[in-house]
């Protein structure tokens, strides 16, 4: 190109990037990406299909990630699948990650037709069979969400060749379950027929994935069948430390009305198991309200935790922290700030907020630039690179944040990424005086990590999985070269 076409091409972004805003730059496809002590390492595009849940497997010698979709859009209700050639309803893509920097997709397996959130395969958990106490030792199990009215398990020891093992239907609203791959019980967040709230909690003993077993339903007291008078807010997903530990965090309400519970999981399972009121507190050890303002999306639970500033203290040198993270919903800020937080639940009869984080929204113009704005998700590995030490926050339009949460009365953030937009990314929409407004924004969903030390994002906008890794002094607060 000629330099005086390339500079006057350079002026008119400029100036057109100035005329909406200093940070307008992040919407012009092909600008590069925002990001301090993160880099990007490799991408897939996830044939452009709006991505939930990244779990990442180390399977043999090859490295897997098993990510989870949202339907598809108006425009595009069911997307192209290259490999096949043929449109098929968003459900699961399985990417080989063993090399990062050229991730290969492997296969896609379509869900339940449908948009948005009625549609899809958002969820996704993996188990080895020869660490489930039933499972084929040859065989490695992905359970999955099938859209709004199934959870299904599939044998993926061949990821590029999947195999139906079973399926447990009838319900609705399936969303963010959890998995214990060395005992094989599932807490399965569903939406049962009968039940008088959108989503709750079945238990499954699945330690033998071709023949699920229920153990019991589970919910707050007021949300089961039968009861009257208000209904308390819907769970959106629990983490349980296993038997080891015996107790399960649970989330309820994503951006408002929240609610910690933290639950005794010997008593959960084995105690009376007739979903009454009071058998429903039964295993109960305590519960947290939240703000009105505010939800509990993820309720993860880092347990003795060393406090560096608590050393010499007699009592309280180790506590035991869940980091809360809220849910942002509604496009452009027309909602209270969804955040991150972080509660001390070292007496668990009494637990309490100690702190709390969010994206400065001046440093990005973020409630500016369109899509959602606000906190959604956080990377859930426990596996020793990160756990106690740093935590990824996926933000939306603000990207992935890195946080120092070595003392979690006061949080840090370390580092940041945003991708660049694509062509494919797309736009979100608001209506102010019977008319839409759209901004295409990028959207970044969820947030994993793996032993080896990488970051994976997914974007709920299309625009693909980013893996990513540390740079500069953020590489030292994880401990890594």
């Amino acid at each position: 190109m000629n330099r005086y076409v390339k500079s006057a091409t350079c002026l008119l972004i400029f100036l057109i990037a100035s005329s909406v805003g200093v940070y307008a730059q992040s919407q012009i496809i092909g600008a590069p990406p925002e990001a301090s002590n993160m880099k990007l390492v490799g991408w897939n595009d996830l044939q452009a299909r709006s991505a939930y849940q990244p779990t990442i497997h180390h399977q043999g010698d090859r490295w897997i990630a098993y990510i989870g979709h949202h339907g598809g859009t108006d425009d595009i209700p069911a997307p192209i699948n290259p490999l096949t050639g043929k449109a098929e309803p968003n459900g699961t893509s399985i990417v080989d990650i063993t090399d990062p920097a050229q991730p290969r997709y492997l296969r896609h397996i379509p869900g339940q037709e449908g948009k948005y959130e009625s549609g899809g395969a958002q969820m996704v958990r993996v188990c080895d069979g020869k660490a489930l106490p039933k499972g084929d030792r040859n065989a490695v199990y992905m359970l999955r969400t099938f859209g709004s009215e199934a959870h299904e398990i599939w044998n993926v020891a061949d990821p590029a060749n999947p195999v139906l093992v079973t399926r447990i239907g009838g319900l609705k609203d399936t969303h963010k379950s959890w998995w214990e791959c060395d005992t094989g019980i599932a807490f399965l967040v569903s939406g049962a027929p009968d039940w008088r709230t959108r989503r709750m909690t079945q238990v499954y003993d699945l330690s033998d994935p071709a023949h699920p077993t229920k153990i019991r339903d589970f919910g707050l007291p007021g949300q089961e069948p039968g009861a009257t008078g208000a209904v308390p807010t819907e769970v959106h997903g629990p983490i349980s430390t296993g038997p080891q530990g015996n107790r399960i965090y649970f989330g309820y309400g994503t951006d408002k009305g929240g609610v910690l519970q933290i639950v005794d999981r010997d008593k959960l399972i084995n105690g009376p198991k007739e979903p009454t009121p009071e058998n429903l507190r039964f295993p109960e050890i305590a519960r947290m309200p939240m703000s009105a303002f505010n939800g509990a999306h993820t309720t993860f639970p880092m347990l003795k935790m060393p406090i560096a500033e608590f050393a010499h203290d007699k009592d309280g040198s180790s506590r035991d922290i869940v980091m809360i993270v809220d849910e942002a919903i509604v496009n452009e800020c027309a909602e209270p700030r969804q955040m991150v937080w972080f509660a001390d639940v070292t007496v668990e009869k009494n637990p309490m907020m100690i702190s709390s984080y969010t994206v400065p929204e001046k440093s990005g113009s973020f409630c500016e630039r369109g899509g959602r704005f606000g906190s959604h998700s956080s990377n859930e590995s426990m596996a020793p690179v990160y756990y106690k030490k740093m935590a990824f926050i996926a933000f939306f339009n603000a990207g992935v944040r890195a946080l120092d949460i070595r003392d979690p009365y006061h949080p840090t953030e370390v580092g940041y990424f945003i991708p660049s937009i694509t062509a494919a990314t797309d736009k979100r929409c608001v209506t102010s005086e019977g008319k839409d407004h759209c901004k295409v924004a990028i959207q970044t969903n969820n947030v994993e990590t793996d032993e080896r030390g990488y970051i994976y994002i997914v974007d709920r906008a299309n625009t693909g999985l980013h893996i990513l890794e540390l740079t500069g002094s953020a590489r030292a607060v994880a401990g890594l070269p």
